[in-house]
């Protein structure tokens, strides 16, 4: 990957929706060697994907909150877990960490009504949890823009 493809990728995570014109123009290239290099990190997995970024709000899930989970620590309850968290749409994001706490979840839903129902019907009934603690996200400061490239 050299500096050009760099530039691709800061171009597209900008806007992912740019012609193969304008974003050939932006990075100094021509039409064609342009679409071949963003096929190339197409192919390679650098880019794995476009996506349209939406307002919470408007699609009616503007209540935020980050939950930090304590799983029992044995593979089983791990895998039961992390398996159980794909079918709940509201949980938007989900990673296990090392140390405590063993599990950090994003949730977007509409208000705290739901987010309650949310945590007493699905998330403590998860087999294997032993701890959840919520934190109610008050204000975005810094949206996620992409990485450094």
């Amino acid at each position: 990957m050299d500096a050009i493809d760099r530039e691709i990728l800061r171009e597209l995570q900008k806007g992912g929706r740019l012609t193969n014109q304008e974003l050939a123009q932006r990075v100094g290239l021509t039409p064609s060697p342009c679409m071949r290099r963003v096929r190339q990190l197409e192919q390679d997995g650098v880019i794995q994907g476009y996506r349209a970024v939406i307002d919470p709000d408007a699609v009616g899930r503007g209540f935020e909150v980050l939950v930090s989970v304590e799983v029992r620590r044995d593979r089983e309850s791990v895998e039961a877990f992390e398996a159980a968290l794909q079918d709940i749409p509201d949980v938007i994001e989900a990673y296990r960490l090392f140390g405590s706490p063993g599990c950090l979840l994003r949730i977007a839903v509409a208000d705290l009504r739901a987010y309650e129902r949310l945590w007493i019907e699905q998330l403590t009934a998860l087999t294997g949890i032993t701890e959840v603690n919520s934190q109610i996200i008050m204000k975005r400061i810094k949206e996620p823009t992409g990485l450094p490239v």
